[in-house]
């Protein structure tokens, strides 16, 4: 009997704003072999594999893909990738992209960027990604406090059309309440998983819950190890249920993640196709009160 290919639309979906996306998505940071950190991961995949990787994400079914101008390496840039793989753009592909730290062409971090600089940074990804709007825009807070300059600034860029829906990236719910008496917010995208639980200390995703914002964990597979390969040390008792859903320990935890709410989403980043092919896959993954249950004795990763 042949297998069953299984899609992103598996994992269910949301609306973000006015655009309806599946669950299961696909980050793009990965594809340039630089973390966030600014220090490389390895020398950067082949940019004919990296365009065959995000053009097999979308025939998977993958319509969420998150980006960002300051996701580049010596070598690649994720965004004109994108442009490469992808334009002219389906109608129903959502493509998020973020704003707020400064990155030189040298690599080196450069800190926040001033409310006034933000258009500057959202016409840069305009002209990477080839586009004349932008779906969404996260204002990434880097160290500041009150997020009402920078986001009232993209909200000016909103109503002039170049932006159609805005997010927040690294925020307190504070900041997301903030936020909210300035413009809509259709998404908040914090680090999240397993073993980082800060967004569920916060009370953050019980908030976005409330306001019919989707949660976007970053790192859901790694998660306290940031940018490291998924390939870690696991738990036995992860272990154990990916063994018996006849599942990997990374699945495992993409589904951990999509459990936590209908409104949270997963972006998985992998510059492996076969990596792709199971990150997907475990949108389909239903894990059951007693695996639930064991998943909270889990020790992090070393």
């Amino acid at each position: 009997m042949a297998s069953v290919t299984v899609t992103a639309a598996a994992a269910g979906t949301w609306t973000l704003g006015d655009l309806a996306v599946n669950r299961l998505g696909f980050g793009a940071l990965r594809l340039t072999g630089n973390g966030m950190g600014g220090n490389s991961d390895g020398v950067p995949i082949d940019r004919e594999l990296a365009v065959r990787i995000l053009r097999q994400a979308v025939e998977l079914g993958v319509n969420h893909i998150d980006t960002a101008s300051f996701y580049f390496s010596p070598l690649r840039s994720a965004n004109e990738l994108i442009n490469r793989a992808l334009a002219p753009y389906s109608d129903d592909l959502l493509i998020a992209t973020k704003v707020g730290p400064w990155r030189h062409p040298s690599g080196e971090w450069l800190g926040m960027a001033g409310p006034g600089q933000l258009r500057g940074q959202v016409e840069e990804n305009l002209r990477q990604l080839g586009r004349d709007h932008l779906d969404v825009v996260n204002l990434r807070v880097n160290g500041i406090v009150s997020v009402a300059d920078h986001f009232g600034a993209l909200a000016d860029l909103r109503k002039a059309g170049l932006i159609r829906h805005l997010g927040l990236s690294c925020v307190t719910p504070a900041q997301l309440a903030e936020a909210l008496t300035i413009a809509p917010v259709v998404c908040v995208q914090n680090p999240y998983g397993m073993d980082e639980r800060r967004a569920d200390e916060s009370g953050l995703i019980d908030d976005c819950h409330r306001q019919g914002v989707a949660f976007v964990p970053f790192f859901a597979i790694s998660g306290r190890r940031r940018e490291a390969p998924a390939d870690g040390t696991h738990d036995d008792a992860l272990r154990g249920i990916a063994r018996a859903h006849g599942a990997t320990p990374a699945q495992i935890l993409l589904a951990w993640t999509l459990h936590r709410g209908p409104h949270v989403l997963a972006i998985p980043g992998t510059s492996d196709p076969d990596h792709l092919a199971q990150n997907i896959a475990a949108g389909a993954l239903r894990l059951s009160p007693e695996d639930l249950e064991a998943l909270e004795t889990v020790e992090a990763p070393s």
